[in-house]
């Protein structure tokens, strides 16, 4: 038969998904793909038993619906300092993983360089291969995941047209400064690229760390190309509603690529969130405050555990270092994924194996996430605490 393309074999499926479906064959508690387990606000699922009933049900503007990106346009532009064109600056997409997929082949030709921050969450890498785009990877050094400016500088040198920046970052949840953020701009500035930034977990952002919007800072507006996506914010991760937010031109040109890609998001969905983001600033500080109490129940009870790990500054996810049980003989040649397949088969949780966020050979980390409930979040820790004790008998 004809062969495929070369693209798709440079590449994986992803494996945040592939541990999914590992966990769902075996009926594991599932701390892997980062989704809640609680529901949406009540607000915003009486709207959408409303619009159930009386549409819309055909298709919306392509680039999204004209009261869905006034309300964001509100939002994002109250959050950055200035005003955005909801019909010239804004196009809503199917989740944030299509705005970054849009925002890449707006941007990039064959052969241009992007860099992007390792660990780095799996999309980038594929998006840039994709997009047909080669990726200069810029490590993030544990235990604060500080970087080299001096490498950034060479990349833009070496021709890189783009950065992504994530911030908060997945997986390792660093909240970059707003002095890490303004030297990156300004070497964008300096070398005239782009900051494409993923910015889906703003609102979890744990004191004392404060988030600074890329787009808002000066001169930055014109460099930065701002994915976000409504899903994390508002617990709708399977309604896939995101959007990019940027200059008129960038804009018309994703306009074009978005349509092609997936028409558009879909309409009802669009009506539905729009009683979300009516809610106002008391829903993301109470969103806030849930989310912390989480982190810190968790973090608490693996110290208690004895499991090294991360402090997240930001998003849902921590780094749990798994190198004890790996130096122990019954793990020797173990690789990360292939521990976390034995966790699932025999201690009845899911996380996702460190390695595929990373490109240096790192295979001594574990990805859970606290986006669950807190009988789930004890469950899982029990768990954890059986493997503990389990494997200290060995």
């Amino acid at each position: 038969m004809p062969q495929i393309s070369d693209r798709v074999q440079t590449f994986t499926d992803s494996v945040i998904r592939r541990m999914t479906r590992i966990s769902n064959q075996y009926g594991a508690i599932n701390l892997s793909q980062g989704f809640p387990d609680f529901d949406p606000p009540k607000e915003v699922l009486d709207r959408l038993e409303e619009v159930a009933k009386e549409g819309p049900h055909q298709y919306s503007i392509t680039f999204g619906a004209q009261n869905l990106r006034q309300a964001i346009a509100k939002k994002q532009g109250k959050a950055i300092g200035r005003e955005i064109d909801p019909e010239k600056e804004i196009v809503i997409t199917c989740g944030g993983t299509e705005a970054m997929m849009c925002a890449m082949m707006t941007i990039c030709n064959p052969g241009d360089k992007v860099m992007v921050f390792s660990p780095f969450y799996e999309n980038y890498g594929a998006d840039a291969i994709l997009s047909g785009a080669d990726p200069i990877f810029i490590p993030l050094v544990p235990p604060e995941y500080h970087f080299d400016i001096d490498q950034i500088e060479q990349g833009f040198k070496d021709g890189a047209k783009a950065i992504i920046v994530c911030n908060p970052s997945n997986p390792c949840g660093k909240v970059f400064t707003r002095d890490e953020l303004m030297s990156i701009g300004n070497l964008a500035v300096k070398y005239d690229a782009y900051v494409v930034t993923d910015e889906v977990y703003e609102h979890m952002v744990y004191a004392p760390y404060e988030h600074t919007y890329m787009s808002g800072l000066p001169g930055m507006y014109d460099h930065t190309i701002t994915c976000n996506s409504l899903s994390k914010t508002f617990s709708i991760t399977g309604w896939r509603l995101g959007y990019v937010i940027g200059n008129p031109e960038v804009i018309e040109a994703a306009k074009k690529v978005h349509d092609f890609l997936t028409v558009g998001a879909a309409a009802p969905l669009q009506e539905a969130i729009l009683a979300g983001l009516n809610l106002g600033d008391d829903y993301y500080k109470e969103l806030l405050l849930k989310y912390t109490k989480k982190r810190d129940f968790l973090l608490n009870r693996l110290d208690q555990l004895g499991l090294k790990h991360n402090v997240p500054q930001g998003t849902y996810f921590v780094l749990v270092d798994i190198q004890e049980f790996l130096d122990l003989p019954q793990f020797e040649g173990y690789t990360d994924l292939e521990f976390c397949e034995w966790m699932i088969k025999n201690v009845g949780l899911a996380a996702v194996p460190g390695s595929s966020f990373f490109r240096e050979p790192v295979n001594r980390y574990i990805r859970l996430h606290f986006a669950r409930g807190e009988e789930v979040l004890e469950e899982a820790l029990s768990c954890l605490g059986k493997m503990v004790e389990l494997l200290k008998k060995e």
